[in-house]
C-alpha cells in the first residue's frame, strides 16, 4: 500500500516548491518539444519571458496551490508573425536555472499543466496565463 500524508503535510510540500524557486521567478514560453528534464538544455525558440509577481503562488490549501496575481506579458521578437507554444519553463529570478517545466494548452485543455489565452504567439502580442495549479498527491 502507498504511503499517505495529511493535508497539512501536503500543503507544506507545495509551499516548499514556491520557497525553493524563490520570489519573482521568470516564466518562459518556448516552441518545440519539452526537454527531457529541467537540467537539460532548453529546446525550441524563446517566444516570451514573463516576470512573475514576487508572491507568485497562493498559499496551499486542501493539497492544492494555484497561481497568484496576473501572469501576463508579450511575445518576443523571435515569435515572428505567430509561433505555437510547445512548453513552459519556470526559471529562477536570474533566469539561469529551470526549476519546473511542462505542457502548455489553450484555456480549457484538461491535459495541460498550464493554460494560456492563445497558443499561437506573435511578436508584441499579449499573452496571459489562465490556469496553473499544483496538486500534491499522496492523499
Amino acid at each position: 500500500m502507498a504511503q499517505q500524508f495529511s493535508v497539512p503535510v501536503r500543503n507544506a510540500r507545495l509551499d516548499a516548491i514556491e520557497a525553493a524557486i524563490g520570489a519573482s521567478p521568470k516564466l518562459r514560453f518556448y516552441s518545440g518539444a519539452q526537454p527531457s528534464s529541467c537540467a537539460a538544455a532548453r529546446t525550441g525558440t524563446l517566444l516570451a519571458e514573463l516576470a512573475l509577481p514576487s508572491d507568485w503562488m497562493a498559499q496551499a490549501a486542501a493539497g492544492s496551490k494555484a497561481f497568484a496575481g496576473s501572469w501576463s506579458g508579450a511575445g518576443a521578437a523571435a515569435a515572428g508573425a505567430g509561433t505555437n507554444i510547445g512548453h513552459f519553463a519556470i526559471m529562477d529570478a536570474a533566469g539561469t536555472t529551470c526549476h519546473q517545466q511542462g505542457k502548455v494548452g489553450a484555456t480549457g485543455d484538461g491535459t495541460a499543466d498550464m493554460t494560456v489565452d492563445n497558443l499561437s504567439l506573435a511578436q508584441g502580442q499579449a499573452i496571459s496565463v489562465t490556469a496553473f495549479t499544483l496538486t500534491d498527491g499522496n492523499a
